[in-house]
């Protein structure tokens, strides 16, 4: 099958032009969207810019720099996936050049759990004939800029990026899911084993150092006084140990800066101890130097642990699955390798965006019930499919290891009333949020969502372990009650309700034909003049009104008797009873998200595809019902189950039905 990049140069091929991209246009609102730009921006195409432009060059050192308006972020996270050239490739195509593109060039990109190949045509803004944003320092090599624009394309905008994170960033290019670990925590720092550890698997860790008031929109990172640039990733490759003449044992680690491209021994970059210059190496003898110092590639240095624990503020560790890491050379070696479980879902409002536990409808939210087979560490991931004005996301899991009966439903409300929860990740606005922990061999229930309830976006859950299972808990569709009896087995009705029916009757009869019966526009009639305030009138619409008559008519004659009326009026007390419980913060107004409850309380359990046909039908622009939408949902539901219930003959939740009767009963719904 032709890719969709192979037909676009195809047809331009044939019309001998160059390709311009519909859905990323060459416009100031591709640059800016919500501000407005500090300058005109004029698009060029790269042959424009620079008379003989390459896509990449074969041992090209990196050589990126921001620009006047790039990311330093995204600097920094390139020239990380630079050092990693199989997975590069992978995101960067290396056969592409300008001869031969007709303007169209194509990248592959993690997006929303996916690997996505995204089009882009060699148009970028440009301020007074330069590149505005990402451009080679030195050479004629385009295949950053092109990159960064695939990447404005997939967040909307070029000013998108000024609000993105290296965490982000590495996530989208390696496809691996990003561990932030604090090189500090109080007074204990990381240890050397801990690292070993990690190394030991398909990881790749970076080093960051972060300074309060650093602006990672400079076009030159800040550095400290070795030399180390702030906000820049530098790649942990290996730790060491070096014995000095003295006899005493130093750890040392060895680093690469992704944005260096000379070799060791010069004086720009780190100028620490055991750097290029440093004294250090004169204490150790030539074969342990040479043995060192033979291992450094391009970019690299070696550090003391030490000095690496006062430098750095953060680790960032980017954990590859074994179908994402078997193609990078430089992970190859590693024993221990992770396997992934992956889900992915949607927060619809009112379905599956309960918010977090703080509020009473966390339970609707999606319930993913995890399987561990061996004690193990595992690392949770979770990513929100939302790059502008991203949602404040988080989870929790639970030990289901208490629970007696198998679980095979979604728990309801009460089970989380009454458990503690056994990991809580941090709640924050950023794509994705990543917790490790160790779990002991059970079940567990993992609940992805988001800080406050109706907040809607897809997301990616993501596990890395080697004996995991993983399975959503879904809510089996039932009627537990009748949710229209008749009167005769409704107990404890007050006697004023009892009087208050039988004041109905003389108006009643005023509309009633010659057989004592009403239609569906006498019954709105009656129902306007009886029901007393205004938020239970709104359920005496003449909709309302048609599927009252349509449920209980059993004659086929659309019209309904006294009897049959009080039923329904007896009913709706008891509906409008329920509907109160569920409005505390406004009467006459609920939120959608209570919807389930409600239903529930009225004798429905419903799975979250019926919720959301609910939805669809009946909440409204804010997010909320009113007492006729929910008066007509009940009957909506009683209808389509009375029908069903009535072609079910074996009892066995499977119903065989012709066309006709179909059309019918849809009709009556």
């Amino acid at each position: 099958m032709t890719s969709k990049y192979d037909r676009i140069k195809s047809e331009c091929k044939k019309k001998n032009i160059l390709w311009e991209d519909p859905d990323f246009q060459a416009v100031q609102t591709s640059v800016f969207y919500y501000q407005t730009p500090p300058f005109t921006f004029q698009w060029k195409r790269l042959a424009d810019i620079s008379g003989t432009p390459m896509f990449m060059s074969d041992g090209e050192n990196f050589d990126i720099i921001p620009g006047k308006m790039g990311d330093r972020w995204l600097v920094s996270c390139l020239g990380v996936l630079y050092s990693l050239k199989n997975l590069f490739y992978r995101v960067v195509p290396a056969d592409q050049n300008f001869e031969n593109s007709y303007g169209v060039f194509r990248f592959r990109l993690w997006w929303c759990g996916e690997w996505v190949e995204v089009l882009v045509d060699d148009r970028l803004p440009t301020i007074n004939g330069k590149l505005a944003f990402l451009q080679p320092h030195k050479s004629n090599c385009y295949w950053a800029a092109l990159l960064e624009k695939a990447i404005a394309k997939l967040h909307g905008s070029y000013e998108a990026l000024k609000y993105g994170t290296r965490s982000d960033g590495l996530s989208d290019l390696t496809g691996g899911i990003v561990e932030t670990i604090p090189v500090k925590s109080g007074s204990d720092s990381i240890r050397p084993a801990i690292l070993r550890s990690i190394l030991d698997t398909t990881c790749i860790i970076t080093c960051i150092a972060i300074k309060g008031n650093s602006s990672q929109f400079k076009s030159q990172p800040e550095k400290l006084s070795n030399g180390i640039g702030i906000g820049v990733s530098y790649r942990l490759c290996s730790l060491d140990k070096v014995e000095n003449m003295m006899g005493d044992s130093v750890q040392l680690v060895r680093l690469k800066d992704p944005l260096a491209s000379e070799t060791f021994g010069t004086k720009t970059g780190f100028n620490g101890e055991w750097s290029a210059m440093s004294n250090a190496w004169d204490k150790v003898s030539i074969q342990e130097r040479d043995r060192l110092l033979g291992q450094l590639d391009v970019g690299e240095f070696w550090m003391s642990f030490m000095s690496l624990t006062e430098t750095f503020t953060n680790l960032e560790c980017i954990h590859l699955d074994t179908d994402t890491a078997k193609d990078e050379l430089s992970l190859s070696d590693r024993p221990r390798r992770w396997s992934m479980k992956m889900f992915q879902g949607y927060w619809r409002k009112g379905v599956s965006a309960g918010g977090c536990r703080n509020h009473d409808s966390f339970h609707i939210n999606p319930q993913l019930q995890l399987f561990v087979t061996d004690k193990e560490d595992v690392i949770i991931a979770l990513n929100q499919h939302t790059a502008v004005e991203p949602k404040v996301i988080g989870f929790t899991m639970y030990k289901l290891t208490n629970v007696k009966n198998k679980v095979s439903e979604s728990l309801s409300k009460e089970f989380f009333k009454s458990q503690v929860s056994f990991i809580n990740s941090d709640y924050g606005n950023s794509r994705h949020v990543s917790y490790r922990c160790n779990l002991d061999v059970g079940k567990y229930l993992l609940m992805a969502t988001t800080y406050e309830p109706g907040e809607e976006s897809g997301y990616t859950v993501r596990i890395l372990g080697n004996s995991l299972k993983l399975a959503q808990l879904e809510t089996q569709t039932m009627m537990l009650l009748d949710p229209f009896p008749p009167i005769s087995s409704l107990k404890n009705e007050s006697d004023a309700v009892k009087e208050k029916r039988c004041q109905y009757e003389p108006v009643f009869m005023q509309l009633a034909d010659e057989n004592k019966t009403i239609n569906s526009f006498e019954l709105q009639e009656l129902l306007e003049a009886c029901l007393p305030n205004d938020y239970i009138k709104s359920c005496a619409s003449l909709d309302i009104c048609r599927q009252i008559v349509s449920l209980v008519d059993k004659t086929g004659m659309g019209r309904i008797n006294f009897l049959q009326f009080k039923t329904f009026i007896v009913n709706l007390k008891t509906w409008q009873g329920v509907f109160k419980i569920y409005t505390k913060e406004k009467s006459g107004i609920l939120r959608a998200e209570r919807l389930r409850d409600a239903l529930y309380d009225v004798g429905f359990q419903l799975s979250s595809d019926i919720m959301s046909i609910l939805m669809l039908r009946y909440m409204r622009k804010d997010g909320t019902l009113r007492m006729g939408d929910f008066c007509s949902a009940i009957l909506h539901l009683t209808t389509a189950f009375e029908i069903f219930q009535r072609k079910d003959h074996d009892q066995d939740n499977l119903i065989k039905i012709e066309m006709v009767d179909w059309i019918k009963s849809v009709l009556r719904c």
